[in-house]
């Protein structure tokens, strides 16, 4: 998220506002790092997480490094919002990277915990409606609306619950020797997950039988 087209349309975030989130913007504008990197920085360790969650039914350790990963992605996302708004380093790519970069981050999580929950289509149906739910959010914004963050498994939403996931499916290999945490988590985010589409749809069309009344 490297540049936000507008402050209306940041996602609302209470972390942003934190003592520590403002520390940690202010320690890397003393860098030249620009938001733009940061978004990079995001695919790069998503990528790394994704790897690990896969590998991680062989090496149950391995889902804690997909937990730390899934966080950083986040830090990520935020702080290089923070980068480009509050400290001013806007790029002309501002746009794409504020969203591609997650488009891609959203996939390989979903994806990878389809697979190494044994059920590969279950995290492609994840990533389909995680995309899906973001168009959504974005369609209303060329509408002239403002764009529609709502849950209940809006993007951070998602990523806690597959953070959760993963981290219940480090302790179900160690101590339980079952495999029922990754497919629940993954099931709760596609359940969850169109429902967020439905409720995004309805206040489309409400607000577009509004704006045609």
């Amino acid at each position: 998220m490297a540049s936000e087209p507008s402050l209306g349309d940041r996602r609302p975030l209470k972390s942003r506002g934190t003592a520590w989130a403002g520390a940690a913007t202010r320690l890397l504008l003393k860098t030249p790092i620009t938001a733009d990197q940061v978004s990079v920085l995001g695919i790069l360790i998503s990528f790394g997480g994704a790897w690990a969650i896969v590998a991680a039914p062989e090496r149950p350790w391995l889902y804690l490094v997909g937990a730390l990963a899934l966080q950083l992605r986040l830090l990520c996302n935020m702080l290089d919002g923070l980068i480009a708004v509050e400290g001013g380093r806007k790029s002309a790519y501002g746009p794409l990277f504020n969203e591609l970069p997650d488009r891609i981050e959203d996939s390989l999580f979903l994806i990878a915990a389809g697979y190494a929950a044994g059920l590969p289509w279950l995290g492609f149906t994840a990533a389909l409606l995680a995309a899906v739910a973001a168009y959504l959010r974005l369609l209303g914004g060329t509408f002239g609306f403002a764009q529609d963050f709502s849950g209940p498994m809006a993007k951070p939403h998602r990523m806690a619950a597959l953070t959760l996931g993963t981290l219940a499916a480090f302790a179900e290999a160690l101590w339980a020797e079952t495999s029922y945490a990754l497919p629940a988590t993954l099931a709760l985010i596609v359940a969850g997950t169109a429902l967020t589409i439905a409720r995004r749809a309805l206040t489309i069309a409400r607000q577009l039988k509004a704006a045609a009344a």
